[in-house]
Parts: structure tokens; C-alpha cells; sequence
């Protein structure tokens, strides 16, 4: 006679630190981006670091750094701005800075400006940049995202469905616009 005995088993969960890595980031960015991370770093190389190197100094030099707010925070902040210097210089020489509009100026691509209207019928204009431009405040999305990645290559009155957490969404391509403000 045969008994079968019922094992349960119970999942083993461990905390590690380790993050599957990320998506490849596009490569692509604008002039005006590229202008803003060379300024960034500029900024934080030749005129931040430089004050925080000091603060530190003199924080140093008052003796006890284990109880030391100012050197600890400094310190701190010190790797803070190396880790976005070296960042910053190793994106900046694998970035393509897309300057000039596309030979085909009826189709939306990287640096476009694209009109679009909802099923409301309520219009939304957005820009498609690179990941190191993204500002949704200024209407600039990711040629990465959901759908940046939808609108590139559609021409007017082309209809774009994408899905969201909160369920499908559909727009219609109304204008694109290779410079802002002004026609093509």
C-alpha cells in the first residue's frame, strides 16, 4: 500500500539588491538638449563640486567627522555630483544630436511636433525628444514611451491606439510640425 504524503512549500524571498537592467535608452537627443546636459555638467564640474570640495575641507578640519553634519552631508553630496558627472560624459558621447529636420517631413519622427485630438475631441500637443529630454510640463514625451513609440512614422490623419493602465486609448494625428510654432 501506497500513502501519498502532501509537501508544502513555502517561497523563499530574498531581498537582493539586485535590478534586472533597463531598457536600452534611444540615443537620440536635440540640440537644445544637448546644450542643456553640457551646461548641467559644466555646472556641476567647474562651479558645485569645486564649493562642495571646500565646504568639506573646512568641515574636515574641525576635527570629530563622526559627529560632523557638515562632512557627512558634504561628503554626501560630493558623491551625488560624481555620480551624475560620470553619467553625464559617458551619455554625452554615446548621444546622436538630431539637428536637421527629416527628408520626409509629412511622416512624424525624433523632434517632431504632433497635434493630436482624444475621443473627447480635446487636442494635446507634444514633442517627441529623447529620454534625457523628457518634460512633461513643456509637452516633450520619450520617442520610448507607450506613445512616443506609437506616433513615429504616422502621418496626418492617421489614427494612433495605445494602451494604458486604465484601458485603450485613441487619438487622431491633426498637424506635425518640425519647428515649434510655425508650419513645417
Amino acid at each position: 500500500m501506497v500513502t501519498m504524503r502532501s509537501i508544502s512549500i513555502v517561497p523563499v524571498f530574498s531581498m537582493s539588491r539586485y535590478r534586472p537592467p533597463a531598457p536600452p535608452m534611444a540615443p537620440y537627443i536635440t540640440v537644445e538638449g544637448e546644450q542643456a546636459l553640457r551646461a548641467e555638467l559644466e555646472q556641476l564640474w567647474r562651479v558645485e563640486r569645486p564649493k562642495v570640495t571646500q565646504s568639506v575641507s573646512e568641515a574636515a578640519a574641525q576635527g570629530d567627522r563622526s559627529e560632523n553634519a557638515e562632512y557627512t552631508y558634504g561628503k554626501k553630496r560630493l558623491r551625488e555630483i560624481d555620480s551624475r558627472v560620470r553619467f553625464l560624459r559617458k551619455r554625452l558621447d554615446v548621444l546622436k544630436v538630431v539637428s536637421e529636420p527629416p527628408s520626409n517631413p509629412d511622416k512624424i519622427y525624433f523632434g517632431a511636433w504632433v497635434e493630436l485630438e482624444d475621443e473627447q475631441g480635446n487636442g494635446v500637443r507634444y514633442r517627441l525628444v529623447g529620454p534625457d529630454e523628457l518634460n512633461p510640463a513643456l509637452g516633450y514625451i520619450s520617442i520610448d514611451s507607450v506613445l512616443g513609440r506609437a506616433l513615429l512614422g504616422k502621418t496626418r490623419d492617421s489614427e494612433v491606439r495605445i494602451e494604458t493602465p486604465s484601458g485603450p486609448r485613441e487619438y487622431l494625428v491633426l498637424d506635425i510640425r518640425y519647428t515649434h510654432g510655425s508650419t513645417r
